[in-house]
């Protein structure tokens, strides 16, 4: 089961996938209008920010990628216990799955 939250602003659904078959629906099922946030070189949740139609990346603002970035730290199992993590975001449109990527990656 995918979790879904409202951001603190209230304005925003954001989806999350605790394992990698819940990745892979969110991969699976994205729309072009979602953002994909992931822990950079760790396993970590899938993250997806469902942003309004017509708004760019720089559009988000700052309280939307802190609730996202926070999500996928805190469910990362190693990044968890870093004091800091890169986190590394992009429009699901540009996330490419090939026959040989495993489920959830």
């Amino acid at each position: 089961m995918v979790f879904y939250f409202t951001t603190r602003c209230g304005n925003y659904t954001i989806y999350m996938g605790k394992d990698k078959y819940e990745n892979e629906d969110l991969i699976k099922y994205g729309l072009p209008e979602d953002c994909w946030f992931h822990v950079d070189d760790l396993s970590s949740a899938h993250v997806y920010l469902r942003l309004k139609p017509g708004m760019t990346l720089d559009d988000i603002p700052e309280d939307c990628l802190t609730d996202c970035c926070s999500l996928v730290k805190a469910n990362s199992i190693q990044g968890c216990k870093m004091s800091s993590v890169y986190i590394v975001y992009t429009r699901w449109k540009n996330l490419k799955k090939t026959s040989s990527m495993v489920d959830g990656q």
